[in-house]
């Protein structure tokens, strides 16, 4: 398996089947929870009398935000290990089950293993690479057959802000390339009756306190990938984790906040994409991770 991992940006280097790097992962893929997911874009989990999107969300993170929506299962072990033919044979299960797509939420930590289990089995419907941004070069291009779908964050511009709050004083150079890429491998975005098959959409989740960052974000994409690309502003931001240890950011995003982003969104000419309302500020967005619980399948109030 991974005597010297280079996964992501971060090439701890470490042997995972004995060690743990930053991530807190092993070589086994860690998976928390698996479901027909109806709360992302709806070019992605389809309208509600669509069966949803197939997530299965991966445990550990190689950002492991202070505020992360998914604490629980980003910086705790928790879940169950599954082999590359036990993921396989869970792509063919979501597949039984109408799943529109295969959703790989934040994959990265995984992505040999996962490619092993794509090399076993390529799901017929779409698979979905559903990451924080922070993404190798080299491991994107061994991913580029088998990934019809970036779903990526583009989370800081500035140094300061992504090594105090996510460990990675580099994230938006590493992400920036990696981003590149991803459009180097989906080429073109291809929209077949309101379901996304092919393409890349850029998330940004908006801090309170941090707008100027965000229309920094915005400034890059037009600039190197133009107005046509498709964007996810998230008005989502709820304080989780250690955010409580971050005064500036241990709140809920104010309107004002986000109406300022996206009005720049607006006036830099950006067409394709979603927006949210205010609304989506809430926990019962966030799945429950606890597996004896049901769902509640709520849908967040995506618009453009």
């Amino acid at each position: 398996m991974i005597k010297e991992c280079l996964q992501c940006p971060r090439h701890c280097k470490v042997d995972r089947d004995i060690e743990k790097g930053f991530c807190g992962a092993l070589n086994e893929s860690k998976i928390a929870k698996v479901m027909l997911h109806h709360w992302e874009e709806p070019i992605i989990s389809g309208s509600e009398k669509d069966s949803g999107s197939g997530a299965i969300f991966f445990s550990h993170c190689n950002l492991k935000c202070v505020y992360c929506q998914n604490y629980k299962i980003s910086h705790f072990d928790v879940g169950k290990n599954y082999t590359p033919q036990n993921l396989a044979d869970l792509f063919k299960k979501l597949e039984d089950m109408k799943a529109l797509n295969i959703n790989l939420v934040t994959p990265t930590h995984y992505s040999k293993s996962i490619l092993e289990a794509l090399k076993i089995y390529k799901p017929k419907i779409p698979v979905v690479y559903n990451c924080g941004g922070y993404e190798d070069e080299k491991m994107l291009e061994q991913l580029k057959d088998y990934i019809d779908i970036y779903l990526t964050d583009l989370k800081y511009y500035s140094s300061d802000l992504s090594k105090k709050y996510s460990s990675c004083p580099d994230y938006f150079e590493k992400a920036s390339k990696a981003i590149l890429k991803m459009r180097e491998n989906v080429k073109d975005d291809i929209i077949e009756n309101g379901l996304m098959k092919k393409g890349l959409i850029l998330r940004h989740l908006i801090l309170p306190n941090q707008t100027d960052d965000s229309l920094k974000i915005l400034d890059w994409i037009k600039t190197n990938l133009g107005i046509k690309t498709y964007i996810s502003l998230m008005s989502q931001y709820t304080p989780f984790g250690d955010a409580k240890n971050y005064p500036e950011i241990n709140r809920s995003l104010k309107p004002l906040e986000y109406k300022r982003v996206y009005n720049h969104l607006l006036k830099l000419g950006f067409y394709n994409g979603f927006m949210q309302e205010m609304s989506s500020c809430s926990e019962c967005y966030i799945p429950d991770f606890d597996e004896n619980k049901k769902e509640n399948f709520m849908k967040s109030n995506w618009y453009w």
